[in-house]
């Protein structure tokens, strides 16, 4: 996907030298609208397209996680938002990945991605097993919301495929859907706050509960490797939330392919690090933009050798 141009005729090759007429053309695979991925690939784009010259940035509206490496497999994007342990299925070509491994690097830890499991109060589901039986949404197919809901039911002792009455719902549609009595819960993994979590929280006649979780996380460890910890999503992250909720996270990653050419690589990092305040009025998630969360066991996959530059010049002892 990545095209690099001189003046109106499009070259093939991606390991050309710099030049002052060449023009780079970069694709980011973001997330569904009512969540942070959206606005934030997007806000990527706008200062990747102001800041780095001769490089032109988009970005794609995208079902998740899942969908977004597949993109980085088949060449559709070149930079993709993704959970960390989808990413690490994708390089280890397991789970929704098996036989199909990705060549994908990590660019950068960005921020916690905090589960949230969305009900409403008086519904009577005050924890995971409590949804048996229930009418729940466990995320549009293809995304890292999905493959986290599969995760926390069966830690919580269910069947994903027999306990539940699973819809497969964007987090907007699950919003709508819990608002309309249409289905009990609903799994959203995401930054805080979450557009579509605020505005369901926000609607007349509605009381949001967070199905709490915790202490799910060394089950979930246990299982997938060292991926999870215990977090909250902090009292009055959204409106009518009086107390904090004790949740699993994980942190989001930027993500691109092994080809993608070092010094590209290099200016997105470098670009979203010392244009952070940029990032900031996007989303407020961008405040963990820092160089005390860029690590390897956090990115979980090796970081693409332009991504490497820039932090061992911050200092940082990365691989």
């Amino acid at each position: 996907m990545l095209r690099i141009f001189i003046g109106l005729a499009a070259c093939a090759a991606l390991a050309l030298p710099a030049a002052a007429q060449q023009k780079i053309s970069l694709s980011i695979a973001t997330g569904p609208t009512g969540g942070v991925y959206y606005p934030m690939g997007g806000g990527m784009a706008n200062v990747l397209t102001k800041y780095v010259p001769n490089l032109n940035a988009t970005a794609e509206a995208t079902a998740g996680s899942i969908a977004n490496l597949q993109f980085i497999l088949t060449k559709k994007a070149d930079v993709a938002l993704s959970m960390a342990d989808a990413s690490y299925d994708a390089w280890k070509g397991e789970n929704k990945f098996k036989g199909k491994a990705v060549p994908v690097r990590g660019l950068m830890v960005l921020y916690p991605n905090r589960f949230h499991i969305v009900t409403l109060d008086g519904l009577g589901i005050n924890k995971v097993a409590d949804l048996k039986g229930r009418r729940v949404s466990t995320g549009p197919p293809n995304s890292g919301t999905e493959v986290k809901a599969n995760r926390v039911l069966e830690a919580a002792g269910l069947d994903p495929n027999k306990d539940i009455v699973r819809e497969r719902l964007t987090v907007q549609a699950s919003g709508d859907a819990l608002k309309d009595r249409k289905i009990d819960a609903f799994f959203w993994s995401g930054g805080i706050p979450t557009a579509a979590v605020t505005d369901l929280a926000a609607s007349p006649g509605v009381k949001i509960k967070f199905i709490e979780h915790a202490e799910l996380a060394e089950v979930l460890n246990k299982k997938y490797g060292a991926l999870y910890v215990r977090d909250i999503i902090p009292a009055k992250s959204y409106p009518g939330q009086e107390k904090d909720a004790n949740v699993t996270t994980i942190w989001n990653i930027l993500v691109t392919g092994a080809d993608t050419p070092d010094d590209v690589a290099y200016n997105i990092v470098k670009t979203m690090f010392e244009r952070k305040e940029d990032m900031v009025r996007v989303h407020k998630e961008s405040e963990n933009f820092d160089l005390k969360h860029q690590t390897n066991a956090a990115i979980v996959v090796p970081f693409h050798p332009g991504a490497v530059k820039y932090f061992r010049e911050k200092g940082l002892n990365v691989k």
